[in-house]
């Protein structure tokens, strides 16, 4: 059977549209004091999660978030074509200590704010090309983050306050050719935008374009 793509400008249609068949998003403790506390799977007190460094405590919150989801997709690693994963770190390096012991087939991605978008429409498609399940994820962790692009918390540099606030987070989400669930039909693949932003406290700014469709 021939696949054709349905294109349309930068959007994709699918006439058998993917679904997602399970997902879960795991947190630290400051996001678990906001008011999203209660949509969250769990929600872990220790920034470190019991790990040596905050890098390491970021991989095993993606591991957790990927194990959950698959576990609420009643699916196995075993069953998992792609997982389609990337993080704000040099090499997507939290991500490849996640999946390491998964033994599954990874493809990985950098659209640092857009990540999950990406991973879940890149996933979608190929779904939608024949693949049966794939895992999209990412995750993110305040600590590393700040160590990644401005300064390590040790250095004790002042931060304005009006600076954002990277999440400690991962999120993963199980999807398949059919079942019970959201349905994807359609995804957009954005261009490179540049918006001269320079301030390096000011990444909500500068990852505007991840969110917005600009128009001209």
């Amino acid at each position: 059977m021939e696949i054709v793509m349905h294109k349309k400008g930068k959007t994709v249609f699918f006439d058998n549209p993917p679904v997602i068949t399970g997902h879960a998003g795991v947190v630290g403790k400051k996001e678990g004091e906001g008011p999203l506390a209660q949509d969250f799977d769990a929600i872990f007190e220790d920034t470190t999660m019991g790990q040596q460094s905050y890098e390491l405590a970021e991989s095993a919150m993606l591991h957790d978030s990927i194990i959950r989801a698959l576990s609420l997709a009643s699916k196995s690693p075993s069953e998992v074509d792609f997982v389609l994963s990337g993080d704000l770190l040099d090499q997507c390096i939290g991500s490849a200590f996640a999946l390491k012991d998964l033994d599954v087939a990874s493809i990985g991605l950098f659209g640092a704010c857009s990540t999950m978008a990406l991973s879940l429409s890149v996933g979608s498609m190929l779904v939608d090309a024949g693949a049966s399940c794939i895992v999209a994820g990412t995750s993110s962790h305040f600590c590393s983050s700040e160590r990644q692009f401005r300064f390590p918390l040790e250095y004790g540099g002042q931060r304005p306050p009006s600076a954002q606030w990277t999440v400690t987070g991962a999120g993963s989400a199980i999807v398949e050719k059919q079942g019970d669930g959201v349905k994807i039909k359609a995804v957009q693949i954005g261009t490179i935008t540049d918006l001269g932003i320079t301030d390096a406290n000011n990444m909500g700014a500068a990852m505007a374009p991840a969110i917005a469709i600009i128009r001209p």
